[in-house]
């Protein structure tokens, strides 16, 4: 469980919260990270609202996952440069904390910068979780997310 955590904290870290580019497939952004046996594949569509699924691959087999979704408050849709502004903001949020040594699925319980907070609950481990993320903008809810996840366990 240990090298899980660690290699998920390094991908999380290394895809979307890093700013890079993915490639479009299907109407879906693909992000993709690999080191040795583990891989891990993030998939997300929309912009305002969006929605992924987060794999980790140990010897090309799934052996975690996540999904995720939510979006800007309706006050904000259709505002792309405040949804760019938020959506920079959780990238920082997402590579803050101890992610390779301790399971974070998202971001850490709590991450402030300015007037940009961020706040993360959640319920139970790397193998079975479920949570939610919210960012507040002087102090009014502006983001939300709910996710769900954990081990995959085949009959193989």
């Amino acid at each position: 469980m240990r090298n899980l955590n660690q290699f998920l904290g390094e991908a999380g870290s290394a895809t979307y919260a890093s700013g890079i580019g993915g490639v479009l497939e299907h109407g879906y952004i693909k992000l993709r990270h690999a080191k040795g046996d583990w891989s891990y594949e993030d998939r997300y569509t929309g912009y305002f609202r969006s929605w992924g699924h987060e794999t980790v691959f140990y010897k090309d087999k799934p052996v975690w996952a996540q999904t995720y979704g939510g979006g800007m408050e309706e006050k904000y849709i259709q505002d792309t440069n405040f949804a760019h502004e938020t959506f920079e903001f959780l990238k920082k949020a997402l590579k803050n904390g101890e992610k390779q040594t301790k399971f974070q699925p998202r971001g850490q319980e709590f991450f402030k910068e300015g007037e940009w907070e961020y706040h993360c609950s959640m319920n139970g481990d790397i193998s079975k979780f479920k949570g939610s993320e919210e960012i507040r903008f002087n102090g009014e809810k502006v983001f939300t997310h709910d996710f769900v996840g954990g081990l995959v366990l085949s009959k193989d």
